[in-house]
């Protein structure tokens, strides 16, 4: 099952036709975890920003780290999250409700963003709340519909985040971090958008299809 259709049969709910992607309050993620499993592994920070109107709100940035006990050495090489990193680390159950308070009813957008968002679900499920209802957008999967339909030009099935911005030449200078690359999530989607609208005019309910 797509992420789009999981998310529609989640909740469903149609935007008025009137509302423009300018209007609308998105919640640009990312998760930086101890690993890929949803059972066994654990959320070591988010990082989020808003985009509203064509701007990232970077002033308006959210970002926890999570105290836990899990650690995997393999991951920290990646993320460079140490065990002793010397930070003020709520609980899992505290930071996950201030995510909630943060996103509100905003559209999610990230980058493979079913894995983001079924970690962040993990969470909330084993601190007793209910997951998120919130509709998302997956940059990988929007990128795609970018791309010019050509025999001639091989296309991926998946697209990572490097290769949006090596794509769109957006810096990664802060590239593993959670906060990192939610910025760069944010810019390739604003990127993809312009794209998109180069191809034909476009609207939030299409971007659902």
């Amino acid at each position: 099952m797509s992420l789009f259709n999981f998310w529609q049969k989640e909740e469903e709910k149609f935007f008025d036709e009137n509302i423009t992607i300018e209007e609308t309050r998105f919640v640009v993620l990312d998760t930086e975890t101890t690993g890929f499993d949803f059972t066994n592994d654990r959320i070591l920070c988010i990082g989020a920003l808003v985009l509203q109107n064509g701007t990232i709100s970077v002033q308006d940035s959210f970002e926890v780290y999570i105290e836990q006990d899990h650690y995997d050495e393999s991951t920290a090489q990646i993320h460079g999250i140490l065990k002793d990193f010397v930070v003020k680390r709520p609980s899992e159950a505290e930071a996950i409700k201030q995510f909630s308070d943060y996103l509100g009813d905003a559209i999610i957008i990230a980058h493979h963003a079913y894995f983001d968002i079924t970690m962040i679900n993990k969470a909330l499920e084993r601190n007793g709340l209910p997951e998120l209802k919130n509709k998302a957008l997956d940059t990988g999967v929007l990128y795609k519909r970018t791309l010019i339909k050509s025999h001639l030009f091989e296309r991926k099935d998946h697209y990572s985040l490097d290769d949006l911005a090596d794509k769109f030449d957006i810096s990664k200078k802060d590239r593993h971090t959670a906060l990192g690359d939610a910025y760069i999530t944010a810019i390739a989607f604003l990127k993809i958008i312009k794209k998109l609208r180069e191809k034909k005019e476009v609207n939030l309910n299409q971007l659902f299809k």
